[in-house]
């Protein structure tokens, strides 16, 4: 066993890893390509950072591509995310035909690698036309989508649906995520790497740093909210359910994120939660570069109850980096922070700023049953939400793709 497939093992159990072996034992040497539009930013880039070495660990032959585009391209799958997401959004047809020509040209460049790859995993809507150019191509094409698309912009989707059927396959987060496609579909939630910088434990005195680092109150409780800065995240009513909290309990609420290089309406976002947190001593907006990893870490575990207040969710991957560290997490009623929150078991859901500000003050008078919460939020990401698990589910698709066995799998050596 490699050492990486050993320090899962200690964390993860060495049952779930000798699982992995076996799945991956008939497909060494298989040619694997990943492709999505950034390297940095965003829970899709974080967990192919940990994604490839695995299946590398694992004998299998991954790469992981990034495609290159220009502000307009951006522009509009910035708006596609939205759109499929429910906004209604008008992309004007010059934005689509660079969206065309800019997978066009990434075609050209990823050529041969993707026309020879024996499985390629296309991540989302920005380099989803990518397979119009490869008429010819060897492999199983796979469309993975974290986005919710249950109720899309149908303008939108109907640009877009006629791309996506042409994959043998597509996955997402939640059954009620997916729209009707003429090929397989599959759920395989993300999951968190327990090795990360983000998620390893780390020594109290680097958590007890953070409070003077960013000015915080060591005395008063900490309410944390770790997302980019993103309306569908809601930061403004996050704001207020602080506010509004704060009449009955003291605390003090921290907004911590930055931007992904594939959304051009970060900093719009920014500065209005700038503007709205600008005269309150008790609320703190830290802007954080992408690989603040430990930082990150540090505040989720001095945080006394972390939200993800989010209007619309493709998963919530700092829901589950919380609730690994032992937090109970006040999450937005959407998407999979549904799988994960189980309300009044690991955490509460609400649609509101007051029910929000309602269940900061039941968490923060009650310290035995936010305990509580947490060890089982803790226990609920270790049996379902760790990354073994998340390569499991990959290791599944492939076998049944390139065996052919339909909902049958052959586990094992190949005969």
């Amino acid at each position: 066993m490699s050492d990486l497939l050993a320090r899962y093992a200690e964390v993860a159990g060495h049952d779930a890893v000798e699982h992995l072996r076996q799945l991956a034992h008939p497909l060494e040497g298989v040619r694997v390509v990943h492709v999505n539009s950034t390297k940095e930013g965003g829970g899709v880039a974080e967990i192919l950072h940990k994604l490839i070495p695995l299946m590398q660990a694992l004998g299998i032959d991954a790469r992981w591509e990034v495609i290159e585009g220009n502000e307009e391209f951006f522009r509009c799958t910035k708006s596609f995310h939205n759109a499929l997401q429910g906004a209604h959004v008008h992309v004007p047809e010059s934005l689509l035909e660079e969206y065309r020509e800019v997978n066009r040209k990434n075609a050209e460049i990823l050529g041969d690698l993707l026309e020879d790859a024996e499985i390629v995993f296309i991540h989302d809507p920005q380099p989803a036309a990518l397979i119009e150019h490869f008429p010819r191509r060897r492999g199983k094409w796979i469309w993975r989508c974290h986005i919710d698309v249950s109720h899309p912009y149908r303008p939108i989707w109907k640009f877009l649906r006629p791309i996506v059927s042409s994959y043998d396959a597509s996955i997402f987060h939640l059954p009620e995520f997916a729209q009707p496609l003429p090929h397989e579909q599959v759920l395989i939630p993300p999951s968190i790497d327990p090795l990360s910088e983000k998620n390893m434990d780390l020594p109290e005195e680097e958590v007890a740093q953070v409070f003077e680092r960013f000015g915080l109150d060591p005395a008063l409780p900490m309410i944390l909210q770790v997302s980019r800065f993103d309306r569908f995240k809601d930061p403004l009513g996050v704001i207020e359910a602080s506010r509004i909290a704060r009449k009955f309990v003291p605390h003090q609420l921290v907004l911590a994120g930055g931007s992904a290089s594939d959304d051009p309406e970060g900093e719009a976002v920014l500065e209005e939660v700038r503007k709205a947190a600008e005269w309150d001593d008790d609320v703190h907006v830290l802007v954080l570069p992408s690989n603040a990893h430990r930082t990150i870490n540090a505040l989720q575990r001095a945080a006394h109850v972390v939200l993800q207040k989010s209007l619309r969710e493709g998963f919530g991957l700092t829901v589950t980096e919380a609730m690994w560290k032992g937090k109970p997490v006040i999450g937005g009623d959407t998407g999979g922070i549904r799988l994960q929150v189980i309300d009044h078991f690991t955490g509460f859901r609400v649609t509101t700023p007051e029910g929000a500000a309602l269940r900061i003050r039941w968490l923060l008078y009650r310290d035995d049953k936010r305990r509580e919460m947490g060890e089982r939020a803790r226990r609920i990401v270790r049996e379902n939400f760790l990354i073994t698990r998340h390569v499991r589910d990959h290791l599944a698709l492939m076998l049944s793709l390139l065996r052919g066995t339909g909902d049958r799998l052959e586990v094992g050596p190949a005969a």
